[in-house]
């Protein structure tokens, strides 16, 4: 790191904590994006060399942290709650890149009672902040509104899987410890 300011590093390590962490994206995409950064952010910089060091650094927290989590995480608490959403016939695309990617798997599904997803920046969000973003759809692609029976019982759901969930300005928050064990 030594070819890269202060400012610089703790950014690219920022980055290579949420992506690590988010626990969807693998080795290669994960070092694609590092790679990216570095090449933009520190084009002075070896990133065949760096890459490699961030994600080792950024797996070596996680690991010393993942030792102190519960046998169950809110992240694994939200799993179960997006199968059973899946298993009632609601569309669930986790770390898409955004509503249009989403869209696209809601347009071919048969027959979907509706479409769940977040993003993969709603995950780095929650990964810093605790509160992850969900977007609920209708099957026409219309957000769900306040009082409607699918975002009451999708709320209901998460509540009851002891995850604190509200309805703010289109979207459901859902607080929660993101804490998804993760190989690479």
């Amino acid at each position: 790191m030594l070819a890269v300011d202060e400012r610089t590093a703790r950014e690219l390590r920022g980055l290579a904590r949420v992506l690590v962490r988010s626990g969807y994206a693998d080795d290669a995409a994960i070092s694609a994006a590092l790679g990216e950064a570095v090449r933009e952010d520190a084009p002075t910089a070896d990133a065949a060399a760096l890459v490699p060091l961030l994600i080792g650094e950024a797996l070596l927290d996680l690991k010393e942290e993942a030792a102190g989590w519960p046998a169950t995480t809110d992240t694994d608490r939200l799993d179960a709650v997006l199968d059973e959403l899946e298993a009632l016939g609601l569309v669930v695309v986790r770390y898409t890149s955004d509503h249009h990617a989403a869209k696209q798997v809601l347009l071919a599904a048969a027959e979907p009672q509706g479409l769940v997803f977040f993003t993969d920046t709603d995950v780095w969000h929650a990964v810093d902040f605790g509160m992850l973003e969900l977007k609920l759809w209708h099957p026409d692609t219309a957000n769900v509104a306040p009082g409607e029976p699918l975002l009451e019982d999708v709320l209901a759901l998460l509540n009851e899987r002891e995850l604190p969930a509200t309805f703010d300005e289109g979207r459901i928050e859902v607080t929660l410890n993101w804490q998804r064990r993760v190989t690479l």
